[in-house]
């Protein structure tokens, strides 16, 4: 079945399939129906529908759902795990370590939040009205998610939406939708009722622009590229809906003087490699002081040597595939390019038993100039450009050179060098002596042209909830003063 509407799992409606590929072998995972307009239509209405009474429920009802989801999930976390293994090409470590993990603990942390969803306390702000706020649920959230995470972003976008009251309509990635179809499965099992989700496996130009021009779509959520966001702010403006737009990134990871080489170099491995560095957030840009430079190279390129590529299904690999041939040629494309410019350290397409897969070496690419392709633009790939710096000042200069603002981390033992940089990057979140790590109870959102809105953390809530401001007369009097001072009554 390839769409949960109203609470079932049931086939798209235009006959289209399309075949999930296991980019680590190139084998078939499932084939799946595309949806269409009368899917869209269907989803959205119900949402429409199931929202009054999901958004009355106490919020100890909506924890109560969201807790019995999580135990569910955590019994069939293997069953997630091998399944974002297989769609998106994850080594079966992380899916297992990581990306389930975080999704349950996510879950979780969201069953407590639902109950602490507050307005603000009574108080009198005339002599004549008392005055409250009230916190209210948008409405019908129409969300877009990309492949790179599959199933994490899947939680990120309902779990804050559904714990608020609102009802949603996810559109996943045509060539990942396995785990949030199933994600959708098992919280209604839980006990969500019938509509609250609904996901469409559809393709972008045809759900995605249908979903997000929708009449009863009440706000756009969106994770994917910076053009495309650009799309969603173009379509939220015919009828003025509200967005959260998550978008690229290019993450400085600045290595100062002082820094302690040894955790910065392995750092930098971990932080540009997570996920075969599919990540907006993963260390992309490597900016490092002119003192430590060479030896830093020689360290990150000794670890990128030491890594394993291998079966996405064995415990022992480390790195897996790109999602797609297509997205290998264009990294590959990329650092082709580079070879022209800069001094590129690895790299390339393996060869044996991986040829079959979508895999990419880690890559170093030294000497990368701050203007050039390889150090501005997203690679979305294991590729680490690396340039000097010999000042503070310059080294925050380049961590800003960017139209991106979504994360960078700063390496260095000095705590006042620490705070100038975590006020004077522009990022959504700085690190320091850490790169990625991420924690359910703190936001993800970044600056400038990487979007705006929080998923994660009670801060999200800011995005799935409304303001409304009640007023009630104190005074009981029908001819009140300040009326006469408008009108003579």
């Amino acid at each position: 079945m390839s769409q949960f509407i109203n609470g079932k799992l049931v086939e798209g409606t235009t006959g289209e399939t399309v075949d999930v590929i296991d980019p680590s072998n190139g084998t078939t995972v499932a084939t799946i129906t595309l949806a269409g307009s009368d899917d869209v239509n269907l989803a959205v209405q119900a949402a429409r529908d199931a929202f009054p009474d999901w958004s009355r429920a106490t919020p100890a009802e909506r924890s109560a759902v969201l807790t019995k989801f999580a135990a569910l999930m955590e019994e069939r976390a293997e069953e997630f795990a091998q399944l974002e293994s297989r769609q998106a090409g994850k080594p079966i470590r992380l899916t297992r370590e990581f990306d389930v993990p975080g999704t349950i603990d996510n879950i979780a942390f969201f069953a407590g939040a639902a109950r602490n969803l507050e307005g603000k306390a009574t108080a009198e702000y005339s002599a004549d009205h008392t005055s409250s706020i009230r916190r209210e649920a948008v409405g019908v959230i129409a969300s877009v998610a990309a492949w790179n995470y599959p199933l994490q972003m899947t939680g990120w976008k309902i779990l804050p939406a559904i714990a608020a009251g609102n009802t949603i309509v996810l559109k996943p990635a045509e060539i990942t939708p396995l785990t949030s179809l199933l994600f959708a499965e098992v919280a209604t099992e839980a006990g969500l009722p019938a509509g609250v989700i609904n996901v469409l496996t559809g393709r972008g130009s045809t759900v995605g622009a249908e979903l997000l021009r929708h009449p009863d779509v009440d706000m756009l959520s969106f994770t994917g590229s910076t053009d495309v966001g650009r799309t969603v702010l173009d379509a939220a403006a015919t009828t003025a809906k509200r967005v959260h737009l998550e978008l690229g990134g290019k993450a400085p990871f600045v290595v100062f003087d002082d820094a302690d080489l040894e955790a910065a170099i392995h750092g930098a491995v971990a932080g540009s490699l997570i996920n075969t560095g599919q990540d907006c957030t993963a260390a992309a840009r490597a900016i490092v002081h002119r003192s430590l430079y060479e030896k830093f190279i020689e360290g990150v390129a000794g670890l990128y040597a030491q890594v394993k590529l291998g079966p996405t299904h064995d415990p022992s690999t480390d790195l897996g595939p790109l999602v797609s041939r297509k997205h290998q040629e264009s990294v590959a494309g990329m650092v082709e390019r580079a070879r022209g410019y800069a001094r590129v350290i690895g790299g390339g397409i393996p060869g044996g038993d991986l040829t079959a897969g979508s895999y990419y070496r880690p890559t170093l690419v030294a000497d990368a100039t701050p203007d050039s392709e390889i150090f501005r633009d997203e690679v979305f790939g294991p590729v680490l450009a690396v340039t000097p710096f010999d000042t503070d000042d310059e080294a925050i200069e380049l961590s800003n050179d960017t139209p991106y603002g979504l994360a960078a981390s700063a390496w260095t033992r000095d705590i006042y060098r620490a705070l100038r940089a975590t006020r004077e990057i522009r990022a959504g979140a700085v690190w320091v002596n850490d790169h990625i790590p991420i924690i359910s109870e703190m936001p993800h959102g970044g600056f400038k042209e990487s979007g705006f809105g929080k998923d994660m953390s009670t801060y999200s809530f800011d995005e799935y909830t409304v303001i409304k401001h009640v007023m009630f007369d104190l005074t009981g009097v029908a001819n009140k003063p300040w009326h006469r001072t408008i009108f003579t009554l």
